[in-house]
């Protein structure tokens, strides 16, 4: 469903009541009855399990499967796939400048790519009661990938020109892939660029934020915004990631949120940051209850902050501790 982003953005944030935003879409197999690997090969499924979380949990957006093998499968990357687990990248795809020299971009529908642009097609066509978001990997994170997340660290002080090469051709393709996604009727996309939390200011400013903006200029409007999301130990990056200028940014339970809402301007939404994996997964519900309470009374006093998960939450997460977070939310607000 066709929706002016911005003003839904500037909307949310003088809203005085906010639903919650949690990045949830996995645990939605639980509802469908597949496994995670069914669901990550299927756009049908992908859109089934989606529409499955809608109609549970009254989410402030509806995203996409947060799966960051995707991209790098379509470039030729091996990936390991599990029937309870999101799927990871295995081994390293170009060793040396000569195979990144000979990269070859793939085009949206290779690998699992045409799958997941249909499994948004889809969504759109079945949630039209909140905004969808089809996620991508961000350009660094993608490149690390295909380099090895090790590897490319040592790279980007040794072989920059071979790093740059391979981050122009991720570059490149992730536009084309927005731009489906954006064809497909989602009004915007969660860009998960966690592994340039690792970097430095200035290695920052040189290997990811350039070809974030990149990406986001070439397919933002009015109609269609970036989410930035970095689940990484960011808090000296504050001002490297404000400077990207996205609408919105989604941070992770690695560092504290307030830090972030003190530096991003307060025109941007900032979500986060309940520890997916710690508390939602492996938590109880009482736990969860009032680690979000305590959250929420901290941060809310910032009108553009919202009450999310800090990453992606897990596929076998219990649906009560789930449950536990949405009560949460719906007691502070009522009380």
């Amino acid at each position: 469903m066709k929706r002016n982003m911005k003003q839904w953005v500037t909307d949310y944030i003088n809203a005085p009541t906010k639903k919650a935003m949690p990045i949830l879409s996995f645990p939605g197999v639980q509802l469908i009855g597949h496994t995670v690997e069914e669901l990550v090969r299927s756009g049908e499924l992908q859109a089934q399990c989606m529409k499955a979380i809608a109609d549970r949990f009254d989410t402030g957006v509806a995203f996409s499967l947060m799966d960051l093998s995707v991209e790098a499968e379509a470039f030729g990357a091996p990936v390991h796939y599990s029937e309870d687990e999101v799927p990871t990248v295995h081994g390293t795809l170009i060793h040396d400048e000569d195979e990144a020299d000979a990269l070859k971009v793939p085009k949206v529908g290779d690998g699992r790519t045409g799958e997941c642009v249909e499994g948004i097609r889809r969504a759109c066509e079945l949630i039209t009661d909140r905004p969808v978001l089809a996620g991508i990997i961000g350009p660094y994170s993608l490149s690390g990938r295909l380099l090895d997340m090790t590897e490319i660290m040592i790279l980007c002080y040794e072989e920059p020109e071979m790093v740059e090469t391979v981050l122009e051709k991720a570059t490149e393709f992730l536009i084309e892939y927005a731009k489906a996604f954006k064809e497909a009727g989602a009004n915007g996309v969660c860009m998960a660029e966690p592994a340039a939390g690792l970097l430095s200011p200035n290695l920052i400013d040189e290997f990811s934020t350039p070809y974030v903006q990149k990406i986001r200029e070439a397919v933002e409007d009015e109609n269609f915004v970036v989410m930035y999301h970095n689940c990484g130990n960011i808090t000296p990056l504050m001002q490297n990631i404000s400077d990207i200028d996205a609408v919105a940014y989604s941070v992770g339970n690695a560092i504290d949120i307030k830090e972030a809402l003190k530096v991003i301007p307060q025109d941007k939404m900032v979500i986060g940051n309940i520890d997916p994996a710690g508390t939602i997964r492996n938590g109880n519900p009482e736990m969860i209850y009032k680690e979000t309470t305590e959250l929420m009374e901290r941060c809310c006093k910032y009108p553009n902050f919202v009450i999310a998960s800090g990453c992606d939450i897990p596929p076998v997460s219990p649906m009560e501790n789930i449950q536990a977070f949405f009560d949460a939310v719906r007691d502070f607000y009522n009380k």
